[in-house]
């Protein structure tokens, strides 16, 4: 048995209200991938924090031994010293800057105060061949996808002698390619005697990668799994075994059962898009959205499938009141009759809605609380002669709160300290308080764990069966052909088909998604 690299003992961490940490207990083996999961809010970020100095010692209670001596770190560089090294979820790099300037940023290559640009690019070259990058060290961050800025992560940590790399939700933002290619590296990574703590909520990704699981539940160790004793041995741990000890319950309905809605719309059109046509807002020789149409119904579920640069959020954006690109033609009809969507005002008027795939950085005001985040797409309705109605706002808010079950103390919680999993659910009530008649969600599972997957899928579904249009973009195909009526495919910027759900399959939509040929129309644009 391999020696232990951290030991973890009784980490208790307590903040206003709340404990997040009682007592947890984790332990990594020296060369080894050991995932931690747990539903959104469970403690897994705030446990890496105390490790890696976030939270300095003094702050919580417990001991941390890393290679068998005790640790008492003051701040984040404390522990980058010992090589341990986190990576967040929100990448922490200057887009202005190089590959070269980015890694070695604060832990430069110099003498007597002047910086050694050659023993910099050398440096840098022989890092992006160890993490699979042909980039050169020149090469703008803004220049580069989410899933190479990933890998220019990990060769910046092991820029730092990393001994311990730990990943939070790594492959949240990326593509199954590139997510393919990290979990690759990763395993290399631990053949060269790294180790490596994950956290995901992609249980597939742990069983495919991961030694050993620790499952954390309301800020507690509940137990810690081995997936196999060896890499390339089949994983012993399923996923129904996983989600059933990290919310403390079988879900037995992952995907709740279709209410059909039998009102007096049913089966009538509420959306139709014709020949949506978008183009780059920069380089405008690009078409991004590509004579795009379709229609949903009152009470229906469709789904959008697409591979990364599909066009998916770039439709969705632009048919909601044009907030993205430049329009070059098109009509959205509501109910058969051609309505304005020039700005976003104009499609919330008419019962448009769009919940973004980014919900810190265009979907919620992290500074204010929970109240006010809610209130935020209906004020007009919410206020009398320029003035918010403040006890009916947080009337609103409590209602919402109990209804969707946002964990938190109370309305006037700060969104900023919530979980991933109690954001979105605030970003959906926000929405849904505004009563649109076609609600748009862009990835509205990213990022969040399988328990709060299950109660937003039962939301979405109760939103049809009262009678919403909902359009459902998503990445995972399985989360589409568990809960969408119908599912449009997307390949670069073109609708190539469209599937009932009885006819379709994570083959059959994949042969869509990479289709290049839209029958009965131009073929092989290759743009998007």
């Amino acid at each position: 048995m391999a020696q232990h690299v951290l030991e973890m003992r009784g980490i208790t961490k307590l903040f206003p209200g709340v404990r997040a940490l009682d007592g947890v207990d984790i332990s990594v083996r020296a060369g080894e991938v050991h995932a931690v999961c747990g539903e959104n809010g469970a403690g897994k970020s705030t446990l890496m924090k105390v490790l890696s100095g976030v939270h300095p010692h003094g702050s919580y209670g417990g001991e941390i031994r890393f290679e068998g001596e005790p640790c008492a770190f003051r701040d984040i560089r404390a522990s980058e010293r010992r090589g341990i090294v986190i990576i967040h979820q929100e990448l922490a790099l200057i887009p202005q800057l190089s590959i070269a300037e980015n890694i070695f940023l604060g832990n430069e290559r110099a003498s007597r105060g002047v910086i050694s640009w050659s023993s910099t690019l050398v440096a840098t070259e022989q890092l992006l061949r160890r993490v699979g990058l042909s980039e050169r060290p020149g090469t703008r961050i803004s220049e580069l996808g989410v899933g190479k800025q990933q890998l220019v992560e990990i060769a910046k940590a092991l820029a730092k002698r990393v001994k311990l790399l730990i990943l939070d939700e790594p492959t949240a933002a990326l593509n199954d390619e590139d997510s393919r290619k990290l979990l690759e590296l990763i395993g290399e990574l631990r053949e060269q005697g790294v180790s490596c703590i994950l956290i995901s909520h992609k249980l597939n990704e742990i069983r495919q990668v991961a030694d050993t699981v620790t499952v954390i539940r309301d800020g507690r160790s509940i137990e810690t799994l081995t997936v196999r004793e060896r890499p390339g041995e089949p994983p012993r741990v399923s996923e129904d075994q996983l989600i059933e000890r990290m919310v403390g319950r079988e879900l037995d309905q992952y995907f709740p059962e279709r209410t059909p809605y039998t009102g007096e719309r049913a089966g009538q059109v509420a959306l139709t898009v014709r020949d949506w046509t978008v183009r780059h807002p920069v380089d405008t020789t690009r078409v991004v959205v590509d004579a795009v149409s379709f229609e949903v119904r009152h009470g229906e579920i469709l789904g959008i499938a697409g591979l990364m640069g599909a066009g998916r959020t770039e439709l969705a954006m632009s048919v909601f009141g044009r907030s993205w690109g430049r329009y070059e033609r098109g009509t959205v009809e509501l109910h058969g009759r051609p309505v304005p969507t020039r700005t976003v005002p104009e499609a919330m008027a008419h019962g448009l809605a769009y919940v973004t795939e980014d919900r810190k950085t265009y979907g919620l005001n992290l500074i204010d609380d929970i109240s006010r985040n809610i209130s935020l797409a209906a004020l007009p309705r919410m206020a009398s002669r320029g003035l918010v109605d403040g006890h009916g706002e947080r009337r609103v808010a409590e209602r919402f709160r109990t209804s969707m079950n946002i964990k938190a103390p109370t309305v006037f919680e700060p969104v900023g300290r919530l979980s991933g999993g109690n954001q979105q659910k605030v970003v959906l009530s926000q929405w849904i308080n505004a009563e649109p008649q076609v609600l748009i969600l862009d990835e509205p599972t990213r990022g969040i764990d399988v328990g709060a997957k299950a109660e937003i899928y039962a939301v979405i579904d109760q939103l049809a069966a009262r009678g919403k249009a909902v359009v459902v973009i998503s990445s995972e195909l399985s989360e589409l052909l568990g809960l969408c009526d119908r599912i449009a495919a997307m390949a670069f910027g073109r609708l190539t088909g469209v599937l009932d759900r009885t006819e379709a399959t994570q083959e059959a939509l994949m042969r869509l998604m990479t289709r290049t040929e839209v029958p009965g129309d131009r073929t092989e644009t290759g743009e998007g």
